[in-house]
């Protein structure tokens, strides 16, 4: 980080404090910062060097609260502001959809105004802006009761995983759980700084290459301001504020990258073509499943499967209970066996992402092209076992890239083809996956050194939320089972 990004978010961050006192969260800190920090930064648009006309009515811009204005007057101002850019169209309106002002003492929102006002942000190195913005988020994440923790994803995870994906030039990347847009961060770093691009390039990176839908209107705000932030997108937000596993919404693409929320269930049943039962009242029919479940894990897998072009690969981060699951999950793991290449398995560790005890893996495939042969295009899964004996906080002992150095060398993306087993990395054939319990993928071969020691447990409401999780896990494929006996 720049030295004066840091400067900048202590000093936004440190006024956030006074602000707790009333009551106002992390979460709903960062979003009136984000409400207001837009208007500051359209407003110097107009003004030398760059002399732009404003994208905001006069009356509802960034003079209309900086000047001149105080007590009721502003809040009611600022109110009025709020409830006239969420029906705008385009990039405004998904910024400022269902905004609320949670500051109500007026002299602290007039406080909160003047130190943005006394930044110069348009004048700020791009990165610096972006720099300041992600640190923002940050602390919002590490806020565990109250942040967005489960929507941001360890950027050093996602740097790792952007590197052996290695997308290039005009290839699009869609995320469909985008959270507050870190994959879509990297990879448009990743594509600035290795390719030499021209300007049709440089163009189609800012505007095309990216697309990305959240279910919660308060992220899809944070997503859309951190990527204008970083200079991606244009006046219509790449970001669509969706339940993306409502539809299949048509679009394809070379490369998903994505960290669906975690959380096994949903309160919606989504219905496979194949899934004859009944329907509740809230249920969604996608005759492109394989499976029907209220998975919402196992949805995501089966929807992003949907989502790739041909030759298309995806790196989906899923919790364990994907990967040994019984019914619709032994389901879903045959047919993505059997129809895509499903290559690369990555084990995580605890500690690395700020919902807490979530024990969670990336899993890597290719979509491949229907086979007439009837052979499965999976041959091999490599699992590289990143969890065993690896301990990681979030404060004392954070995750680095270089901590996935290793993984990274054995993942061997110039030539998979060129693979070596190591301790950490071994090979996995088809025919032996499929003859294990419920195809489950679910497979470690080292000893854990910290195995009976008391230390190294996870915290009771951690086990809990384990042990509840697995009897879940268990009702489920009970109920599937009864299902489909009734259905034959």
């Amino acid at each position: 980080m720049s030295n004066k990004a840091p400067t900048i978010v202590a000093k936004l961050w440190n006024y956030c404090n006074v602000l707790r006192d009333d009551g106002v969260s992390y979460g709903d800190y960062v979003q009136q910062l984000t409400n207001l920090l837009f208007l500051k930064m359209a407003d110097e648009q107009t003004k030398p060097p760059f002399n732009k006309p404003s994208i905001i009515p006069r009356k509802f811009d960034w003079g209309s609260i900086s000047k001149n204005i105080s007590g009721d007057e502003l809040e009611i101002q600022y109110r009025h502001i709020l409830e006239n850019l969420a029906i705008q169209k385009g990039l405004l309106g998904i910024i400022y959809r269902k905004a609320q002002n949670k500051i109500q003492d007026p002299a602290k929102l007039e406080r909160l105004i003047r130190l943005i006002d006394d930044e110069k942000w348009m004048e700020l190195d791009m990165d610096v802006k972006g720099e300041i913005y992600e640190g923002l988020l940050e602390k919002n994440a590490e806020d565990v009761k109250g942040g967005a923790g489960q929507y941001f994803t360890p950027r050093n995870l996602i740097t790792a995983i952007v590197d052996v994906i290695k997308p290039q030039p005009g290839e699009t990347i869609g995320d469909p759980a985008c959270g507050t847009g870190g994959f879509f961060l990297k990879a448009h770093d990743y594509l600035a700084h290795n390719y030499k691009l021209d300007r049709d390039q440089k163009k189609f990176l800012k505007e095309n290459t990216f697309k990305g839908w959240d279910i919660v209107t308060e992220v899809v705000r944070l997503c859309a301001m951190n990527l204008y932030l970083h200079g991606i997108g244009s006046d219509q937000s790449i970001i669509l504020n969706d339940d993306a596993l409502g539809a299949d919404p048509g679009d394809r693409f070379d490369i998903i990258l994505t960290n669906p929320p975690f959380g096994k269930k949903s309160s919606v049943t989504i219905f496979s073509e194949e899934g004859k039962m009944e329907k509740q009242t809230m249920s969604i029919e996608r005759q492109d499943f394989w499976a029907t479940t209220s998975n919402k894990q196992l949805n995501f897998l089966q929807h992003v499967k949907t989502l790739l072009k041909i030759h298309g690969r995806c790196a989906i981060v899923v919790p364990d209970n994907v990967l040994f699951e019984g019914g619709a999950g032994e389901t879903v793991r045959k047919r993505l066996l059997e129809q895509f290449d499903v290559h690369t398995l990555l084990r995580l560790p605890t500690g690395i992402f700020y919902a807490g005890g979530v024990k969670a893996n990336v899993l890597f495939f290719d979509k491949k092209p229907a086979r007439t042969d009837g052979k499965p295009w999976t041959e091999k899964l490599w699992i590289y076992d990143f969890r065993t004996n690896k301990h990681f906080t979030l404060k004392e002992n954070t995750l680095k890239r270089e901590d996935l150095d290793d993984f990274v060398k054995c993942y061997h993306a110039e030539k998979r083809s060129n693979r070596k087993e190591t301790e950490r990395f071994k090979a996995y054939t088809y025919d032996g996956i499929i003859k294990r319990d419920k195809v489950s993928l679910d497979i470690s071969w080292l000893k854990d050194e910290s195995h009976g020691d008391a230390e190294n447990l996870s915290a009771p409401d951690i086990i809990a939320q384990e042990i509840a999780d697995n009897l879940e896990s268990a009702l489920d494929s009970m109920k599937e089972l009864i299902v489909n006996l009734g259905r034959k």
